[in-house]
């Protein structure tokens, strides 16, 4: 019997935009490469800077919430394998998964643990270091809700990896480590690195509409960057990153060498022609998508312990890292002006993407456990009754919700 495999997204995948696009194509990707029917599908509104899935042979369709029109397609269709892109989608539609094709294994790809990022968050509003309380929240109990509906859980870091094993008690039946899947970097990719000498300025990249990257940049304009400028006064910060709102338009001031650029039409290639990588992460949760192409294009970076958390293992850090931004700040100069140091973190950057992100590794690792799961499904279902507990109290309370919205829909 072949595979065939649902995947029901939260946003079309806009790898350019954000890491989790980029980790969306490479699951989907690994999929294929097993000889997986794959089709993506999702209720958000079409984006111009989304993937051309249909060009890499998915097949795609528009969903819509709260409707059993949904019901209807998933019979249809009738997969074998759902995986939910992040614990929200699963929310509004795994019951009608477990309703309609039961026997369908489903899989949580949890981007980030979500409740992690937002304690974080809370903590640093409240000026107060992070502490275990901040996870047991509201949000904790929907997200491990989520985890334990689901036949497996994706974990992008080893740390939130353990979060959920040691705080929470979650059986490793339910979780899988799949850390970001990457090819190694080649010889002839380093050679055709730019070379430290016809490198200039810092950049700053992420999507403006993860919390974090608009704090971090925040950061930066309000205690990090002046501290850069007296010491390196022709130096420039170009900040990229997707959908920009006004309030961090408003921050571009040429004088002081602070450029807001908004999107980058080539991540890449902006992160390659710079000579060190900023990331002042204050919270966030998972791996971070800037930290890891900065190390694919050999830009050095400088960042916090929270943005180079889980990200290097045992291994040292390809530039800095700190939580002071007068440290911050010198360790920023130090890497922009000494070029052999400038390499030495290059070199170590190529190390993590080659030892730690090796596609190959973690990829089959993946997929044996996928099969196995699936062969096992009722035996596991049984022995983490707990889920399908949730699953018994979700499909009763879900379903009359949505049936009420839709009535509702219909009758406006």
């Amino acid at each position: 019997m072949s595979t065939k495999v649902l995947i029901i997204g939260k946003v079309w995948p806009e790898p350019g935009s954000s890491a989790a696009g980029s980790r969306m194509m490479q699951i989907i990707d690994l999929f294929q490469n097993e000889g997986w029917e794959i089709t993506f599908v999702t209720a958000a509104t079409h984006s111009q800077y989304a993937e051309d899935l249909e060009a890499y042979g998915v097949q795609i369709e528009s969903i819509k919430l709260n409707d059993s029109s949904f019901d209807a397609f998933l019979k249809r269709l009738n997969p074998n394998v759902v995986m939910f892109d992040r614990f929200m989608t699963e929310e509004q539609f795994g019951w009608r998964v477990r309703e309609k094709v039961p026997e369908a294994m489903t899989i949580l790809d949890t981007e980030d643990l979500h409740f992690l990022r937002k304690g974080r968050q809370t903590a640093w509003k409240g000026g107060r270091d992070f502490r275990e309380d901040d996870l047991y929240s509201d949000l904790a109990k929907r997200e491990l809700a989520s985890i334990l509906r689901c036949d497996i859980s994706l974990i992008i870091s080893e740390f939130e990896m353990g979060v959920l094993k040691e705080t929470f008690g979650v059986s490793s039946d339910k979780i899988v480590h799949v850390p970001f899947l990457l090819h190694a970097i080649s010889e002839n990719e380093i050679n055709n690195w730019k070379p430290y000498g016809k490198r200039e300025h810092f950049i700053s990249i992420g999507n403006f509409l993860h919390e974090p990257n608009w704090n971090a940049v925040l950061f930066l304009k309000e205690e990090i960057w002046h501290l850069i400028r007296e010491r390196l006064p022709d130096a420039e910060l170009h900040i990229y990153g997707a959908y920009p709102s006004q309030k961090v338009k408003q921050l571009h001031n040429e004088s002081e060498g602070f450029l807001v650029k908004g999107r980058a039409d080539d991540a890449k290639k902006v992160v390659e022609g710079s000579r060190v990588l900023l990331a002042p992460l204050r919270f966030g949760a998972g791996l971070k998508g800037k930290l890891i192409e900065a190390m694919q294009c050999g830009t050095p970076s400088v960042t916090t312990p929270i943005g180079a958390e889980a990200m290097h293992g045992k291994l040292l850090w390809p530039g800095a890292i700190s939580d002071d931004p007068k440290d911050l700040a010198d360790q920023a100069v130090g890497l922009y002006t000494n070029e052999k140091r400038w390499h030495e973190a290059q070199c170590l950057g190529t190390d993590i993407i080659n030892r730690l992100y090796q596609k190959e590794l973690h990829g089959k690792r993946l997929i044996k456990r996928l099969i196995q799961t699936k062969v096992n499904l009722l035996y596991l279902r049984r022995q983490h009754f707990t889920g399908e507990i949730l699953h018994y109290h979700t499909l009763g309370s879900a379903r009359y919700m949505s049936k009420w919205i839709e009535a509702k829909n219909r009758d406006q």
